[in-house]
C-alpha cells in the first residue's frame, strides 16, 4: 500500500471515486462526473487536501480532509468495496494519524445515519457518537 498527496491534477481520479462513494453510501447527490471533477478540483485548489491509498498503479481509496483550529474535519473517506474488510481502511487512519494529522487533537466526520456499515467503521477505529443532524422535507 502506497499514500500519496494528491493535487488538483488528481480530481477525475478522485471524483471517479467520490461517484462511487455516492453511490455505496446511498447519498442523494445528483451531480455527474464532470460536475464532481470540477467541485474536486476547487476544492483542492481550495482549503481541502486529500491522499490517495494505492495499490500498485491502481487507486483503492482516498480520503478528503480540511484542518480547522481544532479538528480535522474528514469529508470523504472510501476504499473501493473490492478492498473492504481488509483492514486497508483501518490501516489508512492509522497512518494518516501518524504522518497528516499527528498535530491534530481531533477528527471529526459525517455519516449517513443509513449507512450503517460505515458507522461501524468508525466506531471500531475510535470514533464515538458526538451529534446527529436532522431535517425535514415538507413537499
Amino acid at each position: 500500500m502506497h499514500y500519496r498527496k494528491a493535487s488538483p491534477d488528481d480530481s477525475a481520479r478522485l471524483a471517479a471515486l467520490n461517484r462511487l462513494l455516492i453511490r455505496d453510501e446511498g447519498h442523494r447527490n445528483p451531480m455527474n462526473l464532470e460536475q464532481l471533477t470540477e467541485r474536486m478540483r476547487g476544492w483542492l485548489a481550495g482549503e481541502y487536501e486529500a491522499v490517495l491509498f494505492e495499490h500498485v498503479d491502481s487507486a483503492i481509496g482516498y480520503v478528503l480532509f480540511r484542518r480547522e483550529t481544532d479538528f480535522v474535519y474528514i469529508r470523504q473517506f472510501f476504499v473501493v468495496e473490492e478492498y473492504r474488510r481488509q483492514g486497508i481502511g483501518r490501516n489508512a487512519i492509522q497512518w494518516l494519524r501518524q504522518h497528516v494529522w499527528a498535530k491534530s487533537p481531533r477528527l471529526r466526520i459525517e455519516v449517513l445515519i443509513d449507512n450503517v456499515a460505515a458507522c461501524e467503521f468508525w466506531r471500531s477505529v475510535g470514533f464515538r457518537d458526538y451529534c446527529i443532524t436532522m431535517e425535514a422535507e415538507f413537499l
